[in-house]
């Protein structure tokens, strides 16, 4: 019996060691488990991973397209800007219009740019950069482009490149028509603003003999008094010139023609006394807007009260804000005063 149970001690004794070695070994595998399963857990598990999505760059939450690039030249030449800008900031003022006509919303205009009477509904929400020189303004929006003139100051573009693309415009290069087409080229919608030109030009065509009938050989001015004096524009500095002179092809004064015309200057500054050599037939006017002049001292004038336009109630008054603009949209809303006023629709002045 003695060698039995040793027998049988020696059996037990085994499986006591095998069993310990199988704990072991299972014991060590689900460490490696562990190991395994901790190396594979997400980075927001960390302090520095856990901001919200909104603490993000501005080129972190742009969209694939947004980031796509491409060259585009400018006044200074070659530029990297995104092929689809979704946050394009304004600074020209006067060209503004030309994105809003795209279906763009930009994030900023100058202030001069929202204060158009002519945008009013197309421009809630858009943010005022006031003159348009401000660096903390600019860099709160978090621009992808940014747009303005050629004569920006060397030390604005210099930082404003630091926040964005900087496109800068060469100012009159571009009659209105090219001038959307070159808008279209830059934030990739070409055929928007083909399509724009193509309906304007049917427009026009429509008009133009309808107006001619009218007007025929008389001639037309576009005055505004000012505080020494009037100016008067010609065929490149909005207030309708494009459209009276350049589309429809009426006449100016001969001192239009010869000092706003012919010069490309696009306006000429001219004194009260000479106002009967000036004053065309048909006289498109309003206060200049930019001082605190009485623009009565030229409307309450004898010589005025005495040109044949006022006379013929031949006189037409434009906006004086709207006025400073030669967009697509403010050109629609200048179109229609033009024709009310030479059809018969709008009673002169």
């Amino acid at each position: 019996m003695r060698q039995v149970s040793s027998k049988y001690t020696r059996v037990f004794l085994v499986l006591i060691v095998l069993v310990g070695l199988f704990v072991m070994s299972a014991c060590g595998n689900n460490s490696k488990v562990e190991e395994s399963a901790t190396s594979v857990i997400p980075a927001e598990s960390s302090p520095a991973s856990t901001s919200p999505v909104t603490s993000a760059t501005p080129e972190a939450t742009r969209t694939a397209s947004a980031i796509e690039s491409m060259v585009y030249t400018d006044f200074s030449g070659e530029i990297t800007v995104p092929k689809n800008p979704q946050r394009i900031i304004d600074l020209t003022g006067s060209y503004a219009g030309n994105l809003l006509a795209l279906g763009i919303k930009p994030v900023g205009f100058t202030q001069h740019a929202l204060d158009n009477p002519y945008f009013e509904g197309k421009v809630d929400g858009i943010q005022s950069l006031g003159d348009g020189t401000s660096y903390e303004k600019v860099l709160t929006l978090a621009p992808d482009l940014i747009i303005g003139w050629n004569f920006m100051e060397d030390e604005v573009y210099e930082k404003f490149s630091k926040i964005a693309p900087v496109i800068r415009l060469e100012y009159g290069k571009y009659n209105y028509r090219d001038l959307l087409l070159e808008f279209g080229k830059l934030t990739n919608r070409e055929q928007q603003a083909q399509n724009w030109v193509d309906s304007w030009n049917t427009k026009i065509a429509d008009y133009s003999p309808k107006i001619q009938a009218v007007v025929g050989d008389k001639t037309v001015s576009i005055l505004q008094p000012y505080a020494k004096g009037i100016y008067a524009f010609g065929d490149n500095y909005a207030r309708g010139g494009e459209i009276i002179y350049g589309d429809f092809k009426l006449k100016a004064p001969k001192i239009i023609q010869e000092k706003a015309i012919d010069t490309h200057i696009g306006f000429a500054e001219l004194s009260l006394e000479l106002l009967p050599e000036y004053a065309g037939d048909f006289i498109f006017t309003s206060n200049w807007g930019w001082d605190d002049s009485d623009p009565n001292t030229v409307y309450d004038s004898s010589l005025w009260k005495n040109l044949p336009a006022v006379l013929n109630k031949h006189v037409y008054q434009i906006d004086p804000l709207g006025s400073y603009f030669n967009d697509p949209i403010s050109l629609e809303a200048q179109l229609d005063l033009i024709v009310k006023g030479f059809l018969g629709k709008s009673k002169g002045l």
